[in-house]
């Protein structure tokens, strides 16, 4: 069986995400590598930037550690896509392939779900379908 690699996979949007202490600092550092505001409030202690097609995440007290996401369904501009591999299908999938789950999909529902897997590092990559 041909392992399912999640940036290979039919309509995502990969980012990544950033614990950060600070949003300010977070900010100012993505300043220096030409982000600009994309979606988020900091005073909840999130921001999305973005730079072409390159999204990043800065979350401030909301993930332990650093974060890889994933958003099937949606294009770089958070637009909601005409087709893409549901949030449920990659989970069967990766779940087949002896992929580890933090967290899972309920796969009896439809439309918006979301999955934690940890990789081999023990890093999370959160799956995140908003549609």
């Amino acid at each position: 069986m041909e392992k399912t690699r999640l940036a290979d996979a039919p309509a995502f949007s990969p980012g990544c995400a950033s614990a950060t202490s600070t949003i300010s600092s977070g900010f100012m550092c993505s300043v220096d590598l030409n982000q600009r505001i994309f979606a988020g409030d900091a005073s909840q202690g999130w921001l999305i930037l973005k730079n072409c097609d390159h999204v990043i995440g800065l979350f401030q007290g909301m993930f332990e550690k650093n974060i890889l996401t994933f958003n099937p369904g949606w294009d770089s501009n958070a637009q909601k896509l005409a087709t893409f591999t549901d949030i449920r299908q990659l989970q069967r999938q990766l779940r087949a392939q002896g992929v580890q789950f933090q967290q899972q999909a309920d796969e009896s529902t439809t439309g918006p779900a979301s999955f934690v897997a940890v990789d081999p590092d023990g890093n999370p990559i959160l799956v995140d379908q908003h549609v």
